[in-house]
């Protein structure tokens, strides 16, 4: 980590809109925020209940936002407002194709509030079959030493 790095909580909202049925999964972890030139980064551990443990690395740039998560599930998804991306989703149970197509990013930094907020809205296709509506909500902000 970067000498610059601040510990920070983070929460994390994905929700999944999928026809009818709708899913909302819900983490809290502490994580670390770093800025480098332009390109502002978050990472933080998952802990699924169901299984290994994920490094997660969010990179924020004024052109893309880009999630790397590693270990239990290994992937690299690339959000880009009015482009469609392509990558590979490895999981316990295999691989899968995703196709993200972005449709709007929202980011405000640390240093703009007291909070970070990112907010991705994008639409994913898993093997060319399923389309789903996902909404993506991350916040920060950096622990308070009380």
């Amino acid at each position: 980590m970067p000498s610059n790095a601040k510990d920070v909580q983070v929460q994390l909202v994905t929700e999944i809109q999928d026809g009818d049925r709708k899913e909302t999964m819900k983490i809290h972890e502490p994580g670390q925020f770093f800025k480098r030139g332009d390109t502002q980064v978050l990472t933080f551990i998952e802990h699924p209940e169901d299984g290994e443990p994920v490094n997660t690395m969010v990179t924020i740039k004024p052109e893309h936002v880009s999630i790397k998560r590693s270990g239990g599930v290994e992937m690299r998804q690339v959000f880009q407002t009015s482009t469609e991306t392509e990558n590979l989703y490895h999981h316990t149970y295999g691989d899968f194709h995703m196709k993200t197509s972005t449709d709007k990013v929202e980011f405000r930094s640390l240093e703009e509030s007291t909070q970070g907020r990112l907010y991705l809205s994008y639409t994913m296709t898993l093997n060319h079959e399923v389309t789903q509506a996902h909404r993506l909500t991350l916040t920060f902000e950096e622990e308070s030493d009380s």
